[in-house]
């Protein structure tokens, strides 16, 4: 089977995957692991969600069926239900998820309730999350104002860049520029690895031991969003240095099995897809490519596809939904990039 046709026809099955492993009634919508067990569903993982409306418009995006925005707009509802009405939360990068996800969907259907949506979620996030602890930069929580880290810092700027096109009003690009200031000063090293975040005991101590892809991916969008002004050959560098420092076997080790860790890959591929779009990086695609041809040769069974944290391997214990998000995202950008 030709590329095109075999990456389109996997999006397919991660699409349907999802909703047979983890489909659920009501409010649920889906379920937090598979097998689902006692308590299980207990937490609401309002980050997750917000993934996975993301790649419910990325079917949307590859076949253009309006049904896929109607999933999405559903999620959407479902999140706020849950949420007490509400968008917000206490954990800023939470609502940074849920706003780029909202402003997707608002490019997809053009409502102005959820542009308006995504550009309040945005104000919030820097009226309550900017501070000057550790110089600046937007906290990882309301109730952690001193701790800051890359997966509030970097969706900040793509988020700011998005809204900057949309609108064209320079208050967006400026404080992008200036969160991505800080973060490049605080947690990016010259060599491109992106650490995780800063201060979490409130001893100014960087969390270098906390080494994860998603941090790399994040880092990679917001060069990408940005663009220009090197942005691009920042963005090489570190989606190139996380797979020499973070892949072992052809596939990014494990990060962890706590849940969260599950959906780290998924925000590498999305953005690393973005970096192959806007530059010609053949090692970063063939990586994309390659790693998640080998997580189909793994974990497909039977025509549907149940995801592992290690992707050379089938799974061998309870899956969570934050990892088969990550397959569906990995799966729908090969198939964008090779269409």
């Amino acid at each position: 089977m030709e590329a095109e046709p075999l990456w389109n026809h996997r999006a397919d099955l991660a699409q349907r995957s999802l909703d047979h492993y983890f489909g659920a009634p009501g409010e649920q919508l889906f379920d937090n692991w598979h097998p689902l067990g006692p308590g299980d569903n207990d937490v609401f993982n309002y980050w997750w969600l917000a993934h996975a409306m993301d790649v419910r418009i990325d079917a949307y995006q590859r076949t253009s069926d309006p049904a896929w925005l109607e999933r999405a707009r559903r999620i959407l509802d479902g999140i706020r239900l849950r949420n007490g009405g509400e968008l917000f939360n206490d954990y800023f990068d939470d609502m940074l998820w849920l706003a780029l996800a909202t402003l997707r969907l608002a490019e997809a259907t053009g409502d102005p309730g959820l542009y308006g949506d995504a550009g309040r979620l945005w104000q919030h996030v820097l009226d309550h999350g900017w501070n000057d602890h550790e110089g600046g930069g937007i906290a990882w929580r309301g109730a952690q104002p001193y701790y800051k880290n890359t997966p509030a810092n970097a969706p900040f700027v793509i988020l700011s860049a998005r809204l900057h096109r949309r609108t064209g009003d320079a208050r967006y690009r400026e404080w992008g520029l200036r969160v991505m200031d800080w973060l490049e000063g605080a947690l990016v090293e010259p060599g491109g690895f992106v650490h995780d975040g800063v201060n979490r005991q409130q001893d100014h101590a960087i969390d270098a031991d906390w080494r994860f892809t998603y941090n790399q991916g994040l880092y990679v969008g917001a060069c990408v969003e940005l663009g220009g002004e090197g942005y691009l050959e920042r963005a090489a560098r570190t989606a190139r240095t996380a797979i020499a420092e973070l892949s072992a076997e052809g596939v990014f080790a494990v990060e962890g099995e706590g849940g969260d860790e599950g959906l780290f890959k998924g925000v590498f591929y999305r953005y690393a897809r973005e970096l192959v779009e806007a530059a010609d990086v053949p090692e970063v695609r063939d990586f994309v490519l390659e790693s998640t041809d080998r997580l189909w040769r793994s974990c497909e069974r039977d025509g549907l596809l149940l995801a592992n944290g290690d992707w050379n391997h089938p799974p061998d214990a309870k899956v969570p939904l934050s990892a088969q998000l990550s397959a569906v995202m990995a799966t729908e950008m090969c198939a964008a990039m090779t269409a």
